[in-house]
Parts: C-alpha cells; sequence; structure tokens
C-alpha cells in the first residue's frame, strides 16, 4: 500500500494523526522525486498535497490545510494548461477541497470563487463525458450552494442544489450503491435552502425524503447509516417544532432517541 493510499485508509478509520503522518512523508518523496522529474511525478505531488489538507482539515488544523489545498491547485493548474484531458477533473476535484478549506476558515467570498470555478470546470467535463464526470458536477453544485447558503444568498444556491439533486437521483437509478447517500446529502441540502428562504412545506417534503432514504440506507447498513438517520431526524424534529407540530415532531425526536440508544 502507498503512503499516500495508506493515509486515505487510516483517515477512513479515525485515525487522523496516523494518517497526517503518512501523508506528509509521502508528500516528502513526491516533492523530492517532481524536482527531478517532474513530468513523471507533479501528479503524485498534487494528489498528495490534496490529501495532505484533508487530513490537516481533520485535524482542526486549518490553515495548513488551506496552505497545502492552496499548492495543491497550483499543481494541477500547471498541469491542466499543458494537458487538461488527463488533469482537469482532478482540478475541479482540488479547487472543490479548496473551497471547503475556505469555508472552513470563514473565507467565504473566496470559498464561492473557488466553488464557482469547480461548477464552471465540471460542467464542461459533463457536457463532453457524462459518464465520467457527471457526479463531479454535481457535487461541485452541491458544494456551490452551501457556499451560497452561507452569505445568506440561498435563491442563488437553490438552483444549484436543484440540479445536484436532479444528477444525484438519476446517478442513483443506475448505481443506488454508490450514490443513494449523496441523492440523501443533497435532499437535505436542499431542505435546508428551502427552509432559509421559508417555503416550509417544500422544505418538509425534501427532508422527508431524505429521512425515507435513510432509513432504506439504515437497512442495509446500520453501522454507517443508523447514527446519520439519527441525526437527520433531530434536525427534522426541531424543523417541526418550528413550524408549531409539536406532535410530529415529539415523534421524531423519539425516534432519533431511540436509535441513538441503541448504537
Amino acid at each position: 500500500m502507498s503512503l499516500n493510499n495508506l493515509s486515505v485508509w487510516l483517515g477512513e478509520l479515525g485515525r487522523q494523526e496516523e494518517g497526517l503522518t503518512a501523508i506528509e512523508e509521502a508528500v516528502a518523496v513526491f516533492r523530492q522525486l517532481a524536482e527531478t522529474n517532474p513530468a513523471a511525478y507533479l501528479p503524485n505531488l498534487a494528489g498528495a498535497l490534496n490529501n495532505l489538507s484533508i487530513r490537516f482539515a481533520g485535524l482542526g488544523l486549518r490553515e495548513e490545510g488551506l496552505a497545502a489545498s492552496e499548492e495543491a491547485v497550483a499543481v494541477y493548474r500547471q498541469l491542466a494548461e499543458t494537458n487538461p484531458a488527463a488533469h482537469l477533473h482532478n482540478l475541479a476535484r482540488a479547487l472543490n477541497n479548496l473551497s471547503l478549506q475556505f469555508a472552513g476558515l470563514g473565507l467565504r467570498e473566496e470559498g464561492l470563487a473557488a466553488a464557482k470555478e469547480t461548477v464552471a470546470i465540471s460542467r464542461q467535463l459533463a457536457e463532453a463525458n457524462p459518464d465520467a464526470h457527471l457526479h463531479i458536477l454535481a457535487m461541485s453544485l452541491n458544494n456551490l450552494s452551501n457556499r451560497f447558503g452561507e452569505l445568506g444568498r440561498p435563491q442563488k444556491g437553490l438552483p444549484a442544489i436543484r440540479q445536484a439533486v436532479t444528477i444525484y437521483r438519476q446517478l442513483a437509478q443506475a448505481n443506488a450503491g454508490a450514490y443513494l447517500p449523496k441523492l440523501a446529502m443533497s435532499l437535505e441540502n436542499l431542505s435546508n435552502r428551502l427552509g432559509e428562504l421559508g417555503r416550509w412545506q417544500e422544505e418538509l417534503t425534501a427532508i422527508e425524503e431524505t429521512i425515507t432514504i435513510g432509513r432504506r440506507l439504515a437497512k442495509g447498513n446500520p453501522t454507517a447509516y443508523l447514527p446519520i438517520l439519527a441525526a437527520t431526524l433531530k434536525s427534522h424534529s426541531l424543523r417541526l417544532e418550528k413550524l408549531g407540530l409539536r406532535k410530529e415532531a415529539e415523534i421524531a425526536a423519539v425516534e432519533a432517541r431511540e436509535i441513538r440508544a441503541s448504537l
């Protein structure tokens, strides 16, 4: 297993500090190799830097995460200029991560700018090869909507999240295992935008579909999805309470508590 893959694996296991050590070593190795053979190793360096930024963020080291992400974007931008077919999709992913890093530091306008560029690149890729890149476009649209939401501009974010939901719904029909969780996530974000706009009935419809999908996912993999279902039910309960639907709110809250107690 490469150091880069080891870091990803450790991160998925929640062993963030070990993952950070592994990816820092990978970055050092690839940086040295790229100095002598950039054509062969710059892509590896960029990928390792992007992973490094994620590990830093996972440990709350936001400034370090931003610096690594900015360097990853710079390297991928250089690579994409000479070979867009090979590297443009990686630039889109790195920009998406950069947007998240900015948002984590409260740099909302910078996060929005990065998200907009991600969507522009992803849309170009998806138009040329939808089978390969539609999922990247959906991811970037979801992120763009969140950035607008953080800036108090939900009306701007609503079309983006609607399109993300449409794409994820299409992808989930063909590959439920890979895309149903992402459809649920995007539906919850859709409910957030609708709630921010005071469109309560539409908000409830979106979150109720999220819960329906969450139940299906939790039935297939309770360890992974029951905690998420509990959190969604708790959020739903709070929304219902705000709308004065106390009985329905209590039912959702009780179910959330029962799920948490069973974990």
